[in-house]
C-alpha cells in the first residue's frame, strides 16, 4: 500500500504544477518585477470615488438627543450612546467619578438584576462595553440587527436606570484598586506618560484633571457623588445615540421609543446638590510632572527586560475643530516612531522621521513615538522617549532636536508618504464596524455632523509643507510640557529644557552620547 501511494504521488504533483497558470511559462518566470506577466489580466486600482457611498444620517429627537446611523452589510449591528462627560468635567466632584461610572455600567437596573440583564443581552447576541475618556463616556453594544429594538431598550435601561447598590460600589472599588495595582506592575509607559503629560500641560484644570481614580479617592467616592454626576451630565442635549448596520428611519423610531421619554432613576433619589454642567475652557499652562520610581524591583520580579526611564516632551497644538487639525494629523504620521524592537518594515512606518533619525541612529534609544491628543477646545502634540536612566538627559536632548527640526521644511517624498500612510490607516480602520461606530458617535457628539472618508482624504491631501512649518512654529511658541517617570537622576530641569528650545537644542554641560550603530 505504501509503495502504491508513492507511485501515485509523483504524477499528482506534476498535474498540480502543470495546472498552475504561468508557472511553466519560461517568459513569465524571467519577466522583470515591474513588467506585467504575459497574458495576465491587468490589475485595476479601486479609487475611493468608485466605492459605494455610505451616508451617515443624523436626526434630532424632540428632547434634543442626536440620533446618527450608517447602514452596512451584515447580520450584526453596533449601537450605543455617547455622553459629553468624562474626567475633564470633574471640577466640582472628587477625581475618579467617571472611572467609577465605567465600572458600574451594565450592573443592576430598576427592572433587571445584573445576571438577568446579561442574559437578556446574550439572548439577542449582544456584547457590551463601557469606556470613558477625558471628554466622553461611551456605552456600546453589538448584536443581531433583527434584535436591535430589544437591544436599544436594554441599553436605555442600563444608561438611565442604574440601581448603584452598595455592593456594586464596593465591587467597583475593588476593581479600580486592582486596575491601578496592575498598571503599576506592568509599567506600560504610554498610559502613565499620557496621564503625566496632561497633568503638566493643563495644570489643575479640565484636561489636566486625573483620568484614573487617585488611590486616595477610591474609598471616599460615594454613591451620592456618582448620582450627582449622572444628574448633572447625563442630559439629552449632551447625548448622541449611534448605530452602524441598521436602517436609519427604523433606528430613529427605536431611539424615540427607548430614549425619547425615559425618566432617569436618579430623579427619584434625594440629591443634595443641584449642579449645572461645567463649561470651562481648557487653559494650557505647560510645566513639568515627574514621578520618581524605583524600576529595578519591578524589573527583577515582573519584567526581565532592562531598566528604562521614560520622558515626554509636548506643546499645545489645536482642537479637532480647527483647520490645523489635519496638519497635525499629517505631522503625527510623518514623525511616526515606535520601539527599537519591531516586526515592522517598509510600509509599517519604518520610513518615518523618528525611525530614520532617532531609532536607527542611536542604539541606546529604546522607544521614540509621536502622539497627538486633540479635544474640543485644545490639543497636545508630544513625543515620548525611553532609554536607560543614565541616558535620559541625552534622550531629552534628542526630543528637543526633533521638535526644532520641524520648522526647517519637508521633502516632497517624505510629505507624500506621510499623507498616503495616514489615508491608508484611516481607510483600514473604517473597515471595522466598532471603529465606524465610535467615529460617527464622536464626530456627531462634537460637531453635530460627520465628515465622510472622501472629505477627510481631501483635507489630508490639501496639507502643504508651508502649513506644516507654520503650525510647528506656532506650536513651539507655547510653553513646553514635560513628563517623566522612572529613575530620573539624569533628567534635566524645565529651565534647561526651555533654554535649549530657544537656542540650538543643546543642553548645557551635558555629555552627549554620539555613538551610533
Amino acid at each position: 500500500m505504501a509503495a502504491r501511494l508513492r507511485t501515485f504521488s509523483l504524477p499528482f504533483s506534476r498535474l498540480a504544477i502543470a495546472s498552475r497558470q504561468f508557472s511553466s511559462d519560461i517568459k513569465a518566470i524571467s519577466c522583470p518585477m515591474d513588467v506585467p506577466l504575459p497574458g495576465a489580466p491587468l490589475s485595476r486600482h479601486v479609487r475611493l470615488a468608485d466605492l459605494p457611498v455610505r451616508e451617515t444620517r443624523v436626526t434630532t429627537l424632540e428632547n434634543g438627543i442626536q440620533v446618527a446611523s450608517e447602514d452596512c452589510f451584515g447580520q450584526y449591528c453596533t449601537v450605543g450612546a455617547l455622553i459629553n462627560a468624562g474626567s475633564r468635567y470633574e471640577v466640582d466632584f472628587p477625581s475618579g467619578v467617571s472611572h467609577f461610572i465605567s465600572k458600574l455600567a451594565f450592573q443592576s437596573t430598576c427592572s433587571f438584576s445584573h445576571e438577568d440583564l446579561m442574559q437578556e443581552f446574550e439572548k439577542h447576541g449582544g456584547m457590551l462595553d463601557c469606556q470613558y475618556h477625558r471628554d466622553t463616556v461611551m456605552y456600546g453594544t453589538t448584536g443581531y440587527s433583527s434584535e436591535c429594538s430589544s437591544i436599544m431598550r436594554l441599553l436605555s435601561e442600563a444608561v438611565f436606570k442604574p440601581n448603584i447598590t452598595d455592593n456594586e460600589m464596593q465591587d467597583a472599588r475593588e476593581r479600580i484598586a486592582f486596575e491601578l495595582e496592575d498598571a503599576e506592575l506592568k509599567l506600560d509607559p504610554e498610559p502613565i506618560l499620557t496621564e503625566l503629560i496632561h497633568t503638566a500641560a493643563f495644570r489643575d484644570n479640565t484636561l489636566g484633571l486625573p483620568k484614573l481614580c487617585p488611590p486616595d479617592n477610591i474609598n471616599t467616592i460615594s454613591r451620592q457623588n456618582v448620582l450627582e454626576y449622572l444628574q448633572c451630565y447625563y442630559k439629552p442635549l449632551r447625548l448622541t445615540v449611534c448605530g452602524v448596520g441598521i436602517d436609519h428611519d427604523a433606528f430613529v423610531e427605536m431611539a424615540r421609543d427607548s430614549f425619547g421619554h425615559i425618566q432617569p432613576s436618579w430623579e427619584n433619589t434625594a440629591i443634595t446638590r443641584n449642579l449645572t454642567p461645567d463649561n470651562s475652557i481648557s487653559q494650557y499652562t505647560g510645566g513639568i510632572e515627574a514621578s520618581e520610581r524605583d524600576m529595578s524591583t519591578h524589573r527583577l520580579v515582573v519584567n526581565p527586560l532592562p531598566e528604562l526611564a521614560h520622558v515626554a516632551l509636548g506643546f499645545e497644538s489645536c482642537s479637532f475643530n480647527e483647520p490645523d487639525f489635519f496638519t497635525f494629523a499629517v505631522l503625527n504620521s510623518l514623525l511616526g516612531g515606535g520601539g527599537s524592537f519591531s516586526a515592522g518594515g517598509p510600509g509599517k512606518g519604518m520610513y518615518s522621521r523618528l525611525y530614520l533619525d532617532v531609532l536607527n541612529r542611536y542604539s541606546w534609544v529604546q522607544n521614540c513615538t509621536a502622539y497627538h491628543h486633540a479635544y474640543n477646545d485644545s490639543g497636545l502634540f508630544c513625543i515620548y522617549g525611553s532609554s536607560a536612566p543614565s541616558d535620559l538627559r541625552s534622550m531629552t536632548e534628542v526630543l528637543i532636536t526633533q521638535f526644532l527640526q520641524l520648522t526647517e521644511g519637508y521633502g516632497d517624498i517624505e510629505l507624500s508618504r506621510a499623507k498616503e500612510q495616514l489615508k491608508s490607516m484611516l481607510m483600514m480602520n473604517l473597515e471595522s464596524r466598532n471603529i465606524v461606530f465610535e467615529d460617527i458617535g464622536r464626530q456627531v457628539l462634537a460637531t453635530r455632523h460627520r465628515q465622510s472618508p472622501q472629505e477627510l482624504c481631501d483635507k489630508i491631501d490639501a496639507v502643504t509643507s508651508g502649513q506644516l512649518q507654520d503650525a510647528c512654529q506656532k506650536m513651539l511658541k507655547s510653553s513646553p510640557s514635560v513628563a517623566a517617570f522612572g529613575n530620573l537622576r539624569s533628567l534635566p530641569s524645565l529651565d534647561e529644557i526651555c533654554t535649549a528650545l530657544t537656542g540650538n537644542g543643546r543642553l548645557r554641560s551635558s555629555w552627549r552620547k554620539s555613538w551610533q550603530f
